[in-house]
């Protein structure tokens, strides 16, 4: 055996766990304005109608805190994204799969 891949079978590339990790933060990033709309659109379903436990006081708050979090989320992601590439030997931060 010459030690070369049977054909037919692909090597698998595995991402350093720094860059893995980079990336989804970044997912994370971009889907929170997502998540954040859907949120503040959520009070438009509550029902109005003999409600009592659904006021307009409630509903400001729930904005408003709704608000802080997601000031508290975007600061949190901001400081775990690391704006320049982490220094490795590998600069697409792929790395090879181990030999069996």
């Amino acid at each position: 055996m010459t030690g070369a891949a049977p054909e037919g079978r692909r090597r698998v590339a595995y991402l350093e766990r720094g860059t893995y990790r980079q990336r989804r933060y970044r997912d994370a990033a971009r889907i929170l304005p997502l998540f954040a709309t859907v949120l503040f659109l959520l009070p438009l379903f509550w029902p109005w109608d003999d409600a009592p436990g659904v006021r307009p006081s409630v509903t400001i708050v729930y904005l408003f805190g709704l608000w802080l979090v997601l000031i508290g989320l975007t600061a949190l992601l901001s400081r775990r994204i690391r704006i320049d590439a982490p220094e490795s030997e590998n600069p697409a931060g792929v790395a090879e799969a181990p030999e069996a």
